[in-house]
């Protein structure tokens, strides 16, 4: 079998379960006792599955290059690990891992010991354990296994959102988790009450150092507090900047005027919005570092990053949108050294320049912006990358010789054809399926 939605979402599953396994061992026999890891009620640690995804993903075609396929899964895992803590800090106030006491350690976020552990574990389940769950998919009636997959998913995204809102809910009440069961033994015995109590006991248990723990200096002093609203416009403004800055860099350096918008209608790059909101979220706090440690980051994960969407589009949409092949130092065509050396370049940038004006820029017509104005920028940009997307998986289907099987494939095939396409997306490149 290939990688499909079924496939990734076993792959995601039992990476899952795999990885609270081993964190609970591990907790244990360091422990002395019992440590149900997790924060979730269910026997899962998410990161786990969702890293495992990723590197399916991403990294399948550098199989036959072992030692590429090692730093990257661990520069991929690290990452992964680095802004699922930034972002629980920020969620819940507190760190749920601390590894400032291990030497090469990144703010206690991360550390070189693990790191070079998730690279070793990332290449085992990239060149052999795919393989075997992809072989175990593949002896399972279709019948069975789609039915499984959907009840297993909505059962585990009911409880990554209920855990997270009810962790959220009373670690904003409480600055101690402690005080969590007092106050609930005050009240009725609703079942929510019940599981937020069992998810609550799970954290003290399997995270002591941050049930302990007072709020964190990120939320007692934060000022300008980022709402969904200002993420989206931060979105919108990243993703018109990014194409403008393409769309100008194609001019000087090939000598000609191309569309370097992601999306079928407007001149937006996703992949430049997204990375802006990742970088302003994740390095606000870190504004003040040094320019070299802002560089570093914005290289490093301006790589992983770059890759990723690479790859991801590749499989979605069977198309290849950027080829540095004939670039030095690059990796699979998807990177290479000199842009990741932009992206570290354009995180100073931004941080230093662009998002302070942006911000105060947003502040000045905060009050003039009425929601309604929020409202219909969402709904427009959601519906031109839904249509985009369709768009694009239709123009890979059709390059293949497949016919409209609908009349919403007629509509396309109608509104976005080929030479439609071909001019909203001039360097993308059709990739010849396997089999």
């Amino acid at each position: 079998m290939t990688l499909n939605f079924y496939t990734l979402s076993v792959i995601y599953l039992v990476y899952s379960f795999l990885g609270w396994v081993a964190e609970t061992v591990v907790a244990t026999i360091r422990g002395g006792r019992f440590a149900n890891r997790g924060a979730a009620a269910g026997p899962f640690c998410f990161i786990y599955g969702t890293t495992g995804v990723l590197l399916a993903v991403s990294f399948g075609d550098l199989r036959t290059e072992p030692v590429y396929l090692f730093f990257a899964c661990m520069m991929a895992a690290t990452v992964m690990e680095w802004i699922t803590a930034k972002l629980l800090e920020r969620l819940h106030r507190r760190k749920w891992w601390d590894y400032s006491g291990k030497k090469f350690n990144l703010n206690g976020y991360v550390c070189l010991q693990y790191s070079l552990l998730w690279g070793a574990l990332g290449t085992a389940s990239v060149l052999w354990g795919n393989d075997v769950l992809l072989r175990l998919c593949a002896h399972i009636p279709v019948w069975l296994l789609r039915p499984a997959v959907w009840v297993s998913l909505t059962v585990a995204v009911l409880d990554q959102i209920g855990s997270a809102v009810l962790v959220q809910q009373y670690a904003a009440r409480h600055p101690v988790l402690e005080q969590l069961n007092q106050r609930l033994g005050e009240r009725s015995d609703t079942l929510r009450r019940r599981i937020a109590l069992y998810i609550e006991k799970r954290i003290q248990h399997a995270y002591p150092a941050a049930a302990r723990q007072e709020q964190t200096a990120l939320r007692k002093g934060e000022k300008n507090f980022l709402s969904v609203s200002d993420l989206l416009w931060l979105f919108v403004i990243g993703a018109f900047l990014g194409d403008m800055v393409e769309t100008v860099f194609c001019r000087v350096t090939a000598g000609v005027w191309m569309s370097r918008s992601s999306l079928v209608w407007g001149p937006f790059s996703v992949v430049w919005g997204l990375a802006l909101v990742l970088a302003t979220v994740l390095l606000r706090q870190e504004k003040d570092r040094s320019d070299r440690y802002l560089f570093a980051f914005g290289t490093v994960m301006g790589g992983v990053y770059e890759y990723v969407c690479s790859a991801v589009t590749e499989l979605l949409f069977g198309t290849v949108f950027w080829d540095y092949s004939k670039f030095k130092f690059n990796l699979g065509g998807r990177i290479n050294l000199l842009y990741c050396f932009f992206w570290g370049i354009a995180a100073v940038i931004w941080m230093r320049y662009g998002y302070p004006l942006v911000l105060r820029g947003m502040e000045k017509v905060r009050s003039r912006v009425r929601p309604w104005m929020t409202v219909l920028l969402a709904v427009f940009m959601a519906v031109n990358m839904l249509t985009s997307a369709l768009a694009l998986a239709r123009y890979d289907a059709r390059t293949s010789g497949e016919g409209p099987k609908n009349s919403i494939d007629t509509l396309l095939d109608d509104h976005f054809d080929d030479v439609r396409m071909e001019r909203i997306y001039p360097n993308a490149k059709k990739v010849a399926k396997a089999g």
